[in-house]
């Protein structure tokens, strides 16, 4: 079976999903292809990137209204078109949702965690900041009180007062722990995250695009327009796993965790269609002055480095890593 047959695989099986997201998928759109060339295209241009994936112009629109009214994306009209970009706060929530998308590696950590008390607020608004908190992957510790391994005070506040929960929300930072890896925070990880359910999600992704990574290195035939198709599936089912996991340090990580193959594969896959799909970018991308820019240099840095005349190292992967 070819790569184009298992990229039809990959769009069949997207188009099978209920509900239909294209909200979420636009979103993608813009993180990986249009923030890094300007952030700012016509939904003419939008609509032609979805199209191979089944996505038809009336739910682009009504995606993309959607996406206006919850705040994510801003309009502009120039004439009989429309423009769209993000907004201010939809830009901070698309930075904290792709941070971690293309880093090989993350920071060691300290030991500290970061703990968030609801109890003081009012049910619906506690209610709202839990979900919001879940989204950035927060594990709940007990009922009230959410944890993470990552995040810190400075970087919850103002997301607080965004949501209208700083005055009532109780945030502290624990100090450093010397030991790291106990039984017991251990057991307490697991009671927070559902490690199980996380690494299936992860398993089925390696499933999903390991067939077509390993046509395309016996015939890769993709044109730029197949490239863009699955580089946009690709980050899109790998940002919704990334969602959820709140990169837990390997110490409390099991040994054949499969966060660290699916980080290889995505990478490796990225690597070799991210040029060609550059191409079909250049071709439909257009904002009201024309053609968008070509991708600024933070977008050549991803994965540790995409272009290789450019000199960035690449950073070296987790050793237990399975070979793809």
């Amino acid at each position: 079976m070819s790569a184009k047959n298992q990229l039809d695989i990959l769009v069949s099986n997207f188009q099978k999903k209920r509900p239909l997201r294209a909200g979420s998928l636009i979103i993608t759109i813009y993180g990986d292809a249009i923030v890094p060339r300007g952030g700012t295209v016509w939904l003419g241009s939008l609509m032609k990137l979805v199209e191979p994936m089944g996505i038809s112009q009336r739910l682009v629109r009504t995606s993309v209204y959607r996406l206006v009214q919850e705040s994510w994306l801003q309009t502009e009209k120039v004439g009989r078109c429309s423009y769209y970009s993000l907004t201010g706060p939809g830009l901070r929530r698309f930075e904290q949702a792709f941070q971690h998308v293309y880093s090989l590696s993350t920071k060691e950590w300290s030991g500290s965690w970061c703990l968030v008390f609801l109890n003081q607020l009012a049910p619906e608004l506690r209610q709202k900041v839990r979900e919001e908190l879940k989204w950035l992957s927060f594990g709940s510790m007990a009922p009230g009180v959410m944890e993470h391994p990552r995040f810190t005070r400075n970087e919850l506040l103002p997301l607080l007062q965004e949501w209208g929960a700083l005055d009532d929300t109780i945030v502290m930072e624990t100090v450093p722990m010397e030991q790291k890896s106990s039984r017991a925070l251990r057991l307490q990880v697991r009671e927070s995250w559902n490690l199980d359910e996380l690494g299936g999600r992860y398993r089925r992704f390696l499933s999903q695009f390991r067939p077509v990574w390993r046509e395309l290195q016996n015939e890769d035939n993709l044109t730029p327009k197949e490239c863009l198709t699955l580089r946009v599936l690709l980050i899109h089912e790998y940002r919704k796993i990334l969602l959820r996991d709140p990169l837990l340090p390997d110490e409390l990580l099991p040994g054949d965790w499969e966060g660290r193959s699916a980080k290889q594969l995505c990478r490796n896959l990225y690597r070799q269609i991210y040029a060609r799909a550059e191409q079909w970018l250049d071709q439909t991308l257009e904002n009201a002055s024309g053609p968008l820019p070509g991708p600024n240099e933070k977008f050549y840095r991803r994965f540790g480095g995409l272009d290789d005349t450019r000199s960035i190292p690449e950073a070296p992967l987790t050793a237990t890593a399975e070979p793809l």
